[in-house]
């Protein structure tokens, strides 16, 4: 069938660019349960990832102009295999870099039967559509912590790849309405270094991160840019199922950290009219990005929305 004909047009309440003076929060600009999106920027086009939804372990939309407007691609799924060490239905959090040698690399976590977590995996493809082929091996589970959730990849000026991701801590229980409210667990955001390819880890993960009084039960959905010489680290805070959800950030002078929390979070419920903002994936240039928001709890149905981004030496704000 052509693309064309399997495209689902999606109301779009306002317009934004990437280059546009004033920083505003736009959308929604998908209005259909699109968690927490990834945004892929190519020459041509502008791709939107999303966490599964039905029976699509990845959804994909598509702009043409600079995310202005956003088709959400009807049936269509960018990773119809997530691998043989894992299973469907649970596949979190996607993250697409392109690898500069005509390969897309894509990052997301799925639940692994042999682990009973969820794993970080990768998956490439010459298309940024898809169909991504997966790797046969996770690169990240961290059981005995929870699980390894929301991966998101980096490149360095000096070419050094990395992805950053979150230990699922808050999987393990401590009651609450998304785990841990006992604060029994830990829920650190990990730096993991990368070979040449995208696909292997090197070395250790080092910790760069984690959730103190102000953020709840967890910090996670990590993603990390580099702007004018200063690493940040954007990341949400509290459960993703409520109002406390938020979107935050931290800078340090290296990849590896000491990062220093921003004193507000850059996103929070009642910003813009917003519920629970989280899941916030930035350009790698640091002036747009995409979230999501909650437009109902029951069932749980979070839009996608964008922002641009204007600084302040290192404060963001959008």
């Amino acid at each position: 069938m052509p693309l064309r004909k399997r495209l689902l047009n999606l109301t779009v309440l306002s317009s934004v660019c990437f280059g546009c003076a004033n920083a505003t929060v736009y959308g929604p600009v998908i209005s259909a349960n699109f968690p927490d999106p990834d945004i892929l920027v190519t020459p041509n086009v502008t791709y939107a990832y999303a966490t599964n939804s039905g029976n699509i372990n990845i959804q994909v939309a598509t702009s043409y102009d600079n995310g202005t407007t956003w088709t959400l691609l009807d049936g269509v799924d960018a990773l119809p295999d997530v691998g043989p060490w894992a299973t469907v239905n649970s596949t979190w959090a996607p993250d697409v870099i392109d690898r500069g040698d005509g390969t897309f690399v894509m990052y997301y976590a799925a639940e692994s039967p042999s682990q009973q977590t969820h794993c970080v995996g990768a998956a490439t493809s010459t298309n940024p559509l898809g169909p991504y082929t997966p790797q046969t091996q996770p690169i990240a589970c961290q059981t005995a912590g929870g699980g390894a959730i929301d991966p998101a990849g980096f490149q360095d000026v000096d070419g050094q790849r990395y992805i950053v991701y979150k230990v699922d801590g808050s999987s393990l229980g401590g009651g609450g309405p998304c785990g841990n409210a006992n604060g029994e667990y830990s829920t650190p955001i990990m730096l993991q270094m990368m070979e040449e390819d995208a696909l292997t880890p090197t070395g250790d993960p080092v910790q760069i991160l984690d959730r103190e009084s102000q953020d709840g039960p967890l910090v996670e959905a990590p993603v990390l840019i580099l702007h004018n010489g200063t690493y940040v680290l954007t990341y949400s805070s509290n459960c993703y199922n409520t109002d406390l959800y938020d979107v935050a950030y931290a800078t340090a002078p290296s990849v590896s950290g000491p990062y220093t929390r921003a004193s507000s979070p850059l996103l929070e419920t009642g910003d813009d009219n917003l519920t629970g903002p989280g899941g916030a994936t930035p350009t790698p240039d640091g002036t747009f990005m995409v979230f999501h928001a909650t437009v109902n709890f029951s069932p749980l149905t979070r839009y996608m929305y964008t922002a641009t981004i204007s600084w302040n030496d290192t404060a963001m704000s959008v």
